[in-house]
């Protein structure tokens, strides 16, 4: 049936211009099913009606007839099509608002159906009874029919046949039927439910004009054939119900007395009305389509609709319409029977519901002043429609009206009342008012136009009804549709309009999203702010920052005259913005603000405090602190604004100083707690030499044998002036602790003593690791510096395990060869034993044992190093030694075992020489052997002038100068050394000559050195 339906849709000028819904049916009215159609050009919605021919046929074929009956069938079958398409014709050349609207002429397709296109409408009446008796029966559940738009939209339909909807239905029909018998001189001829159907706003219009033609005594021209009472009285039973004509809802004048007159219809709207109170929903006159019952039911009294029995009506009819109009339409007599236009002004419709329908109805028609104080009024009387009244008819008839800009703010009012009533307020605020507002706003609104106080006053309704639009649409929705009008409002060149938008923050904010604030909405109101010359704007900008940063408005600055009312509106509960944006964004704005107005300063002080939770230390240090301090000495505060910025001054700065010290002390590692000083160390500098009045460890007791002329252990600057026993006296081993503790603690092991070949073994303690006390004083100075190189005192030193001058020539039986053991951070000074030159220089010129000294082919294979490091002017301190161990040795005396000095002499005569051996000598650091010979050359010094000849000890100093190749930085660091300088030029001959005999004969440098004393 369906397939054969669809198949006639096809190909027509209908199927061209509409896209038709040919899965679902939405209603039937009488032989005609309708299907929901959107226009393709347009997108209107509107519906289709489709009489299948076929279907018919079908219905006919399935009892047998002869060929008599199938040629009367045949004829009846034209008969109906003939009507039908009477039908559609008078929908064409009828037009009234209660008379469905024709948008398409009726069609006939290749299979002889019929199809033309209405307004859209949702069901006929009786579809809807039929319904609604359906659940009745079914215990009183929700309806089972489910409707479906044009767009494939499905939702249950609402059936809801109440007093008022009724009554205003009653009332739109009656004023079609005026229409017809007054103006176009026509009765209905069969007015029944199925010709009734309701479109989308809920009103009720009249169809189903195949009976409808002149009356008899009708003297309005019209182009309708009249009816052939003969022809539609006879009921086939052949044929469905559905094309004959409904005895149920028949006049007597067109069975009884075969009259066509204007009262037929009123008869007929009789018994629809007590239908409508009926259950089930039916006439009270069921003939089932036999003239000899509905005669035989005019027979009797009782037979007949009357008030004596409650007009066969199984549920009570409203006592208005019992008492004053029913007993005046359902008559047998014409002439008793009331006019459409009485009907309307019946008792039946005297009441405020349907007089505001009715109103509505002429509401074009009614005067600016009329319709402003309906517009005052509608508001109170609203609660008291049905929700299907106000969301079909009222509301619609409302939206139509807004293109009346100076009725916009009154309509808005009942219109956000109406959505704020209804239980589906967020379907109809989608389908209706949302599409409404933003072509009124948004579409048709000019650019930059001027004021306009009809607009602006429509502008703020919706600021004001925000929390209800908010409430009724998606995020997706108001970001498309509503947020443009904010943006209109927010432009306005009225202050108040602005000023309300900026106010309605709390309840936009939670409805958008995070990209939508920060770079559409946040960009407009930072706009709004730096141009604006009003304070209040101003004022009113800072406090929309807050609520933009995540902060709530003050309840204490409420002042009431917001215009939202005592209810707060909902805000969101974070932050709208991002970090970055209100410390690069919203800060600086606040820097610009050159008004040292008290209420602009506090409401700068809010953003503030805010920003200053959430933004880095060091920006709230380095920005807010200072914009804070520059704002509390306004000249225009008062006390207690000023205590607010200290307040808040105090409480940022107490936060930078927490994180700042918690900062430090995790870099610094100390888990007790504790905060260094104040690091200078990059001010040290170290002494000049000369500058100084230091005593170098000297008493008053060395001031006093001085002056006496007496000798005293230490008269010298120099360690080495006064031999290798004060050298090692003066030496005091130390222990430097962690750069991080910055302290010296000295060690309790005594001074190390001298030790030699020939003591006895076990008679003195070996050398402990000592520091010089010149270098324990730069490192003093230089304790808590803080550098990018190692700090190399905290490394062990590292000493050879052998070298030319810690393993000289020794008997094979000796033991000395013993290497000196490692000495951890000693300097090459401080770690030489005293040593007695006065009998070892005789033993060693009589034995003839060889120096190491003279050696001078071993020594010329080591590379030359400056040791500029290791040396110091004059009384200047040195810096610390890189190498910690002398690399400057004696062999010891024999029998003994090798101390911990470096520094040892040959064993007594009779031991077999034996030759050095060559090794390389490396000093962590780089330093290498050069270092031992820069001590050689001090040590010569020191020895000179106790044989009182300097001389000679610079050139044995210059002689090993020549042996390591002569360098320039070597030669001049040694002659920073000398300390008289008379004898420069036969130091150096001398040098030579001990380098041309060295080289002829391979003596001994002990023996070179006697012979020279």
């Amino acid at each position: 049936m369906f397939s054969s339906v669809v198949k006639s849709i096809q190909s027509t000028n209908i199927s061209s211009k509409y896209t038709v819904n040919k899965d679902v049916i939405i209603s039937t009215a009488g032989p005609w099913n309708i299907y929901g159609a959107k226009n393709k050009a347009s997108g209107k919605d509107f519906s289709v009606f489709v009489f299948d021919k076929q279907a018919l046929e079908k219905h006919v074929s399935r009892n047998r007839l002869d060929r008599h009956e199938a040629a009367a069938f045949r004829k009846g079958v034209a008969g109906v099509v003939e009507r039908l398409k009477k039908e559609a014709s008078s929908l064409a050349r009828l037009r009234h608002p209660s008379i469905l609207e024709l948008v398409e002429p009726v069609e006939e397709t290749r299979n002889g159906s019929l199809q033309f296109v209405t307004e859209a409408v949702t069901a006929s009446l009786a579809s809807l009874l039929q319904e609604k008796d359906d659940q009745e029966r079914a215990g009183g559940r929700s309806s089972r029919y489910v409707t479906e738009d044009a767009d494939g939209t499905r939702r249950r339909r609402e059936l809801e046949i109440d007093e008022l909807e009724i009554q205003k239905g009653l009332l739109q029909i009656s004023k079609a039927l005026e229409f017809l018998h007054e103006n176009a001189g026509l009765i209905h001829g069969n007015l029944t439910p199925d010709a009734i159907l309701i479109n989308a706003k809920s009103d009720w219009k009249i169809s189903g004009l195949s009976f409808c033609g002149p009356a008899e005594n009708s003297t309005v021209a019209t182009s309708v054939e009249p009816i052939n009472l003969s022809e539609a009285l006879y009921h086939e039973h052949k044929l469905p119900s559905s094309v004959q004509l409904n005895l149920d809802y028949t006049s007597p004048d067109f069975v009884l007395d075969n009259n066509l007159t204007t009262s037929a219809d009123m008869f007929s709207l009789g018994l629809l009305c007590v239908a409508l109170y009926n259950s089930p929903h039916q006439s009270p006159l069921k003939c089932n389509g036999s003239l000899s019952n509905y005669k035989r039911f005019f027979q009797s009294s009782q037979g007949v609709p009357s008030p004596t029995n409650d007009y066969l009506s199984s549920r009570p009819i409203p006592k208005e319409l019992a008492n004053s109009v029913l007993p005046r339409l359902i008559a047998r007599r014409p002439a008793q029977r009331m006019t459409a236009k009485e009907f309307q002004q019946s008792e039946y419709f005297d009441n405020i519901l349907v007089s505001t329908i009715r109103f509505l109805d002429g509401f074009p028609a009614k005067t600016a002043q009329e319709k402003s104080q309906f517009l005052r009024g509608l508001i109170k009387v609203l609660p008291s429609f049905p929700k299907s009244v106000m969301e079909k008819k009222v509301l619609p008839a409302l939206l139509d009206e807004l293109k009346d800009r100076d009725l916009i703010s009154l309509i808005l009012h009942n219109v956000f009342k109406i959505i704020e009533l209804l239980p589906s307020g967020k379907r109809a605020f989608g389908d209706r008012v949302r599409p409404s507002l933003k072509e009124i706003f948004t579409t048709n609104a000019k650019q930059g136009q001027e004021k306009d106080a009809a607009r602006d006053a429509g502008l703020m309704i919706i600021l004001e009804q925000l929390s209800v639009i908010a409430n009724n649409c998606s995020g997706v929705e108001f970001k498309d549709d509503i947020l443009p009008i904010i943006f209109t409002t927010l432009e306005s060149p009225t202050p108040t309009l602005v000023d309300c938008a900026l106010r309605s923050l709390p309840t936009i904010l939670p409805v958008l999203d995070f990209s939508t604030i920060k770079n559409e909405l946040f960009p407009v109101i930072a706009a709004i702010f730096s141009k604006t010359n009003s304070l209040a704007i101003k004022v009113r900008g800072l406090q929309a920052f807050v609520t933009l940063c995540g902060g709530a408005a003050d309840p204490d600055n409420d002042d009431g005259l917001d215009g939202f009312g005592t209810e707060r509106k909902r805000t969101s509960s974070s932050s709208a913005l991002d970090k970055y944006t209100m410390q690069e964004k919203i800060v600086p704005l606040i820097k610009a603000i050159k008004t040292k107005e008290p209420a602009v300063m506090i409401a700068a002080l809010n953003v503030l405090r805010v920003v200053g939770k959430i933004a880095d230390a060091e920006f709230v240090a380095m920005d807010i602190l200072p914009v804070l301090w520059s704002m509390s000495l306004g000249p225009l505060l008062d006390l207690k604004q000023f205590q607010s910025f200290m307040e808040l001054i105090k409480t940022l700065s107490r936060r930078v100083e927490e994180e700042q010290t918690k900062k430090l002390q995790e870099l610094s590692g100390g888990g007790n707690g504790s905060v260094s000083g104040v690091n200078d160390d990059f001010m040290s500098f170290g002494a000049i030499a000369g500058s100084s009045l230091d005593n170098n460890g000297a008493t008053q007791d060395d001031f006093e044998l001085l002056v006496k002329g007496k000798s005293s252990g230490t008269t010298s600057g120099n360690m080495m002036d006064s031999g290798w026993d004060s050298m090692a006296s003066n030496s005091t081993p130390a222990v430097m602790s962690s750069p991080g503790s910055r302290t010296a603690v000295k060690s309790d092991a005594a001074p190390a003593a001298p030790a030699f070949s020939w003591s006895t073994a076990g008679s003195q303690p070996p050398a402990a690791p000592v520091k010089s006390t010149q270098f324990g004083a730069v490192k003093a100075q230089q304790s808590s510096f803080r550098t990018v190189t190692p700090d190399l005192a905290r490394f062990e030193a590292l000493t050879p395990s052998t070298t030319q001058y810690s393993q000289p020539l020794q008997p094979s039986s000796s033991t000395s060869n013993v290497s000196s053991p490692i000495a951890p951070q000693t300097s090459s000074f401080s770690s030489a034993p005293s040593l007695n030159w006065g009998t070892p220089a005789t033993n060693t010129a009589a034995t003839g044992i060889s120096n190491p000294w003279s050696s001078a082919s071993t020594m010329a294979s080591q590379p030359p190093t400056s040791s500029f490091g290791n040396m110091s002017l004059g009384s200047q301190p040195l810096r610390p030694s890189i190498s910690s161990s002398s690399s400057f040795s004696l062999p010891p005396p024999p029998a003994s075992t090798s101390s911990a000095s470096a520094f040892s002499l040959a064993p007594p005569p009779g031991a077999a020489p034996q030759r050095p051996q060559q090794t390389t000598t490396q000093s962590f650091g780089g330093i290498n052997s050069m270092n031992s010979l820069n001590s050689m050359a001090s040590m010569a010094g020191s020895a000179n002038k106790m044989m009182g000849s300097s001389s000679i000890g610079m050139g044995m100093g210059m002689a090993a100068m020549k042996n390591m190749g002569g360098a320039t930085s070597n030669g001049t660091s040694m002659m920073n050394m000398i300390g008289n300088s008379n004898g420069m030029g036969t130091g150096i001959g001398m040098g030579q000559q001990q380098q041309q005999n060295n080289a002829a004969t391979q003596k001994s440098g002990l023996e070179k050195y006697a012979s020279l004393l």
